[in-house]
């Protein structure tokens, strides 16, 4: 049976290993995306000393972009630099699965600094790579599917190594010994440490790339998900309230949280909405708890606390998949350590690789060498 688990873990490394690697180094550069893309575009490296003006934010985007009448979402970084938002859905990127319209402001929300579309930068560009291979919806489902293959290909490892004697030789690295034990040491040692980070990078990649089959699962397994609000203002048409009025309004709905986006509806039946961080939250730019506020009167239409009693297990489960895959839920340290177990694949890929063909080179070798042909 062991010889069955190695033979499955070594083809499958031979066939997925490639994917695992770009997807394990895209991944990487993720963690650090909007530090990367702000290091590469210094236009939105710029300083504010006062709070942003979201009135005047609101008003310098409408006016620059007069065609750009449905909603805006509005990232609150906290930190006093640009103010980074976006337009969904825009002409310009008509039947792309996902590109929005990238802009971000000065810090008082006065002036657009810089303006482009997803997919036309390089962080961008990277995220599309790693999340759907620049194929679309269909070649994330195909990924997603991929992702389960590449976690047979953790467990296989695992099981093709679980030491059935000493504990301590089964975790030996010999240095000095021939080239096939020091590759194997190496490929052991760093898949063992690496794992339960791969583990759950791979576990929540599925998640996050099957949606619709993840809720199925949680759903049979832990129960119902949380229903998805989506409160609308009483009318159609009429003068919209100040962004900072209804941003006032959301923080007294949910006293101890932090405002981390504003959308700001179209003229519609639309609401504001304010995605919020309140304390234990595991996401902290993107969160889970909300506030929508009527565009025209003002009032709370509704509010979704993550923390309440009510929220279904199946619903926390899938709150963590982001941030569990992207490292953020512990702050920097997680970051980083997830960013370093991107890097793994590709050392796991390498020394198994090279473990291959020097087995098959001397199979070769041995195999010349009973036909009687002269050897290299």
């Amino acid at each position: 049976m062991r010889r069955i688990v190695r033979t499955i873990h070594l083809w499958i490394g031979l066939s997925f290993g490639a994917l695992f690697v770009l997807l394990g180094l895209t991944g990487s550069a993720l963690v650090f995306y909007t530090e990367i893309d702000a290091l590469l575009n210094p236009a939105i490296q710029v300083e504010g000393a006062a709070p942003p003006d979201w009135d005047r934010a609101i008003s310098t985007v409408r006016q620059a972009f007069p065609d750009k009448t449905g909603p805006w979402r509005f990232e609150v970084t906290g930190d006093g630099g640009a103010i980074p938002a976006r337009y969904n859905n825009p002409p310009e990127t008509a039947g792309q699965d996902f590109a929005p319209m990238l802009v971000w402001l000065s810090p008082d929300g006065g002036q657009v600094v810089r303006q482009t579309f997803w997919g036309q930068t390089v962080m961008t560009f990277i995220y599309d790579l790693h999340f759907r291979l620049l194929g679309g919806e269909a070649m994330g489902k195909v990924i997603g599917y991929a992702g389960i293959i590449l976690f047979l290909l953790l467990i296989t490892g695992l099981w093709a190594w679980w030491p059935r004697g000493s504990w301590r030789k089964a975790l030996r690295y010999k240095s000095h010994g021939p080239r096939s034990r020091v590759l194997r040491d190496q490929h052991k040692l760093a898949g063992l440490w690496g794992l339960p980070l791969l583990l759950v990078l791979t576990v929540t990649g599925v998640m996050l790339e099957l949606p619709d089959e993840t809720d199925m699962v949680l759903s049979a397994s832990f129960g119902s998900l949380d229903t998805r609000m989506r409160p609308v203002s009483t009318r159609f048409e009429g003068r919209q309230i100040p962004a900072s009025s209804a941003l006032e309004t959301a923080r007294k709905a949910l006293p101890d949280a932090r405002v981390t986006w504003i959308e700001v509806p179209g003229r519609d039946d639309g609401a504001f909405r304010f995605r919020m961080a309140a304390p234990g939250d595991p996401s902290d730019r993107f969160p889970h708890s909300f506030v929508w506020i009527d565009q025209y009167d003002g009032r709370v239409l509704a509010v979704s606390d993550a923390r309440a009693a009510s929220a279904s297990t199946s619903t926390t489960i899938n709150n963590w998949s982001h941030p569990l895959h992207d490292g953020s839920f512990g702050g920097i340290i997680t970051r980083i350590l997830t960013a370093l177990a991107g890097l793994i694949p590709l050392f796991l890929f390498i020394t198994g690789w090279k473990r291959w063909r020097l087995h098959k080179a001397r199979a070769l070798q041995k195999e010349a060498i009973l036909q009687g042909a002269p050897t290299i």
